[in-house]
C-alpha cells in the first residue's frame, strides 16, 4: 500500500477517535442521544392518521364475471389508485415489496354463488404496516363490496338480514393494527437522520469556533481526512445507538416482532449514515454557528421526514413529488427499513434500495467535500 494513503488511513482514524472522545465529554449530546433511542420510540410508539387517499389496491379475479368487475371498477380515486390486475402468485411478492396496501382476492364462481345464495368469502389482504391507511381501508372496501353487491342483486333488499358475500380480512405483517409496531419504527427511523446530520454538522462546527480547525490543517492532514474521519465515528455512533434500540428497545421492551435480519438492517444503516452524516458536513458548512445549523436543519428534516413515505404511503402524494423525494436518502431509507423489519424481505427485495443510498452516498460526500475543501482554504 502507498505510503500517502497508509498515512491518510491512521489520520483518519486518529481523528475520527478524537471525535469520539470529544462527544464523550459532552454530557448534553449523550443525554440527547440515549434520550432519542430509548424514551424518545418509547413515548411515540402511540397514535396516528386514519386517513386514505390513493391507497395502492391490486385485484385477483379469480371469476371474470361481471360481478367481479363491476366491485373492481368501484374502487376510484381519491381513496384508491386504479386497481391493478395481478394472479394469485404474485400476491405475496407484491406485498413483500410493498407495492399495495390492500389485495382483493375474487374466488372461482363467485358470481354464481351469490346469485344461488351461497354467501361466497371475498379475501382482503391488508398491508398492515401502513397503519394510516389499513384500518380505514379495509372498512371502506367492505363497505363498498356490500354497496356494489346490493346495486347488482337488488331483490335482495328486501329480505331481512340477507347476507351476500362475507369479507375475510386478512392483516398482513400486522395481525392486530398494532399502533405501536410502525411508529416506532418511523421514529426510529426519525431520530437516525436527526442525529446523524446534527452530531456530524456541530463536530465540525466545533471544531471551528474552537479554532482547532485551523490548528489541524497546518498538520499533515488533508480536507479528505478530516471530513471522513467526522463522517465514520458519528455515524458509528448512531449506528450503535441504533442497533441497540432495535434490540433493547423495540425487541425486548416494547415486544415488536422483527421480522427480518437485523443484520441485514443495520448494513443499509451503514449505507444510509454515509450519506446523512455527508448532508451535515454540507450544511455545517454554510452554518457560521450552531443556531444556523439548526435552522438549516429544519428546512432540510422536516421535508425529509414528511415527504419520505414513513407517516404518509408515497402513493398518497402528488406524483411530482413521488419523483423529486426518490433522490432523498430518507425515502430509501424507510422502504427497506419496513421491507425488512415488518415484512422479512431479503437482500433480493431490497438490492435496488441499498444500490440507490450508495449512488446518493456518493453524490452528497463528492459534493460535501468540495464545499468543505472551500470553506477551510
Amino acid at each position: 500500500m502507498n505510503k500517502s494513503i497508509k498515512q491518510s488511513i491512521r489520520n483518519i482514524f486518529h481523528l475520527g477517535v478524537k471525535e469520539i472522545r470529544s462527544l464523550m465529554r459532552d454530557p448534553m449530546m449523550l443525554v440527547l442521544i440515549l434520550y432519542s433511542f430509548s424514551l424518545g420510540i418509547i413515548v411515540t410508539a402511540n397514535g396516528s392518521s386514519d386517513t386514505i387517499t390513493k391507497a395502492a389496491i391490486a385485484v385477483v379475479d379469480d371469476d371474470q364475471s361481471m360481478l367481479s368487475q363491476r366491485i373492481t371498477d368501484s374502487f376510484l380515486p381519491p381513496m384508491f389508485l386504479k386497481p391493478k390486475l395481478i394472479t394469485q402468485q404474485e400476491i405475496d411478492k407484491g406485498m413483500d415489496r410493498g407495492d399495495y396496501t390492500f389485495v382483493v382476492v375474487f374466488p372461482p364462481q363467485f358470481e354464481k354463488d351469490v346469485l344461488a345464495g351461497n354467501c361466497p368469502s371475498v379475501q382482503l389482504n391488508v398491508d398492515a404496516t401502513r397503519m394510516s391507511q389499513a384500518f380505514s381501508g379495509a372498512g371502506y372496501i367492505q363497505k363498498i363490496i356490500n354497496q356494489e353487491l346490493a346495486r347488482a342483486i337488488p331483490e335482495s333488499k328486501g329480505k331481512s338480514g340477507s347476507k351476500l358475500a362475507e369479507v375475510v380480512i386478512r392483516n398482513r405483517f400486522n395481525p392486530n393494527l398494532t399502533k405501536s409496531y410502525f411508529d416506532a419504527i418511523v421514529q426510529l427511523i426519525n431520530n437516525i437522520t436527526m442525529l446523524a446530520i446534527i452530531l456530524t454538522g456541530a463536530a465540525l462546527i466545533r471544531e471551528r469556533e474552537s479554532g482547532t480547525l485551523e490548528h489541524l490543517l497546518v498538520l499533515p492532514v488533508t480536507a479528505f481526512d478530516i471530513m471522513v474521519s467526522k463522517i465514520w465515528s458519528m455515524g458509528l455512533v448512531v449506528l450503535v445507538a441504533s442497533f441497540a434500540s432495535v434490540v433493547l428497545i423495540i425487541e425486548w421492551f416494547l415486544k415488536i416482532p422483527i421480522a427480518g435480519s437485523i443484520l441485514l438492517f443495520t448494513a443499509g444503516m451503514a449505507l444510509y449514515l454515509f450519506a446523512v452524516t455527508s448532508l451535515g458536513i454540507f450544511l455545517a458548512c454554510k452554518s457560521q454557528n450552531m443556531p444556523q445549523l439548526g435552522l438549516l436543519f429544519i428546512l432540510v428534516f422536516l421535508p425529509m421526514n414528511m415527504l419520505s413515505g414513513g407517516s404518509t404511503p408515497l402513493e398518497s402524494m402528488p406524483e411530482i413529488l413521488q419523483t423529486i423525494m426518490q433522490v432523498s436518502p430518507t425515502t430509501q431509507f424507510v422502504s427497506f427499513s419496513q421491507a425488512i423489519l415488518f415484512r422479512g424481505a431479503g437482500i433480493d427485495v431490497v438490492w435496488k434500495e441499498f444500490l440507490a443510498l450508495f449512488i446518493i452516498g456518493s453524490i452528497l460526500f463528492g459534493y460535501s467535500l468540495i464545499h468543505f475543501r472551500k470553506s477551510v482554504t
